[in-house]
This record gives structure tokens, sequence and C-alpha cells, in this order.
């Protein structure tokens, strides 16, 4: 599903239109994005948890020429998926 889809997804069952849906939709995301740059949780129950995670830094192998790279350490956004939303999928 792509964003316009799920705009028109959120339109169809909130019985709004495209355009206030649209809104919604950025503000979600917008809203999630603000929360993880504060390094906070997001815990949006029976669906998942969005957090930052750290990933320590680290050498890799390059494919190509075979030597070794260090990798900086960094912060990642990661989800943790809800147990109903894994029951729902799992059915």
């Amino acid at each position: 599903m792509k964003k316009a889809e799920l705009i028109q997804a959120v339109a169809d069952q909130a019985n709004v239109s495209k355009k206030d849906a649209g809104k919604c939709v950025d503000a979600v995301f917008e809203s999630i994005k603000n929360a993880l740059v504060e390094g906070d949780k997001v815990t949006l129950t029976g669906f998942g948890v969005f957090e930052v995670r750290e990933r320590a830094a680290r050498k890799c192998k390059n494919p190509r020429t075979g030597a070794l790279q260090d990798v900086a350490a960094c912060k990642a956004p990661a989800f943790k998926p809800g147990k109903n939303l894994k029951e729902a999928v799992n059915q």
C-alpha cells in the first residue's frame, strides 16, 4: 500500500475528504517523526512501538574489494509490532 492508497482508505473509513485525510495522515507521520527525533518512544497500544535504536560502530567487508571498512555508530528508527497486529497478520 502506497501513501496515496492509505489516504484513500482513511478517507473512506472516516467518511472525510481525501484532502482532510491527507492532512491527518501527514500529521500522524510528522508527530511520530518529531517524537523519535526527540528520543521518545511512540507506543500505539494494540499496534506496536516506534523507537530509536543505537547501532554500535563496527567493521564490515566491502563485497567488491574484500577490504575491511569502518562503519560509524548511528541511530536507526525501529518498529516492534504489538500482539494484536501479529495475530491479525498471522490469521
